[in-house]
């Protein structure tokens, strides 16, 4: 299973067309391009990949990718317990 790090970043590279050098952990979401939608459709996607509930997160495109990947690590050693 890939670590959180690694999901995001692939999927944000491979899904949504963002550069890998811009996928930095101080980058604002917005950066990215990464709007409302968008942050609904990686939910989605990190959890089939990660096989993890992201419902109860609340993430805006104002949070940064550092904030993302502590969300989305947090959610998954949960589930793995």
């Amino acid at each position: 299973m890939a670590s959180a790090t690694d999901a995001v970043s692939t999927l944000m590279v491979q899904k949504f067309g963002v550069e890998p050098a811009a996928v930095r952990p101080e980058i604002p979401l917005y950066e990215l391009r990464m709007d409302s939608l968008a942050l609904e459709e990686f939910r989605i996607l990190i959890e089939e990949q990660l096989e993890i509930d992201l419902e109860d997160a609340a993430l805006t495109s104002r949070n940064t990718v550092g904030e993302l990947v502590e969300v989305v690590e947090l959610v998954h050693s949960r589930t793995l317990r």
